[in-house]
């Protein structure tokens, strides 16, 4: 039978692993270069609001999907970026920051640019 003492360092184990999950699946800035990136393409995935961060996808002029992280949801709404404000197949200019491993085609982006509006949804950064 276990003692006491083993169960509770079992606990806190188990409770300390838990509450790394949440942590390594947020999308921090430490992944990404610290120089500036500008890259346009073609909305061909629209701007999700579903999970953690607002999400969309473009494909630049050499064929390439992109992956681009924007704000957390209510903070790219106050952005005035919205579901469905921008069409697929629309040509799109982005600003922000490159992910540091160059085999991963991602952005953090900080501003989106589309039909003449810049959607800055990260207005402290830029």
């Amino acid at each position: 039978m276990p003692s006491r003492l083993s169960l509770c360092v079992g606990f806190g184990i188990l409770a300390l692993s838990l509450s790394a999950v949440p942590a390594s699946a947020h999308h921090g800035w430490g992944g990404n270069l610290d120089e500036e990136f500008e890259i346009t393409g073609t909305v061909v995935t629209g701007l999700s609001l579903a999970g953690p961060h607002a999400t969309m996808q473009i494909r630049a002029s050499d064929g390439q999907v992109w992956d681009l992280t924007l704000a957390p949801p209510a903070r790219t709404e106050r952005a005035g970026l919205k579901e469905g404000i921008i069409p697929i197949g629309a040509t799109v200019a982005i600003h922000g920051h490159r992910n540091r491993d160059p085999k991963r085609f991602e952005i953090k982006t900080e501003q989106v640019t589309w039909n003449g509006k810049t959607f800055n949804v990260y207005p402290d950064r830029t």
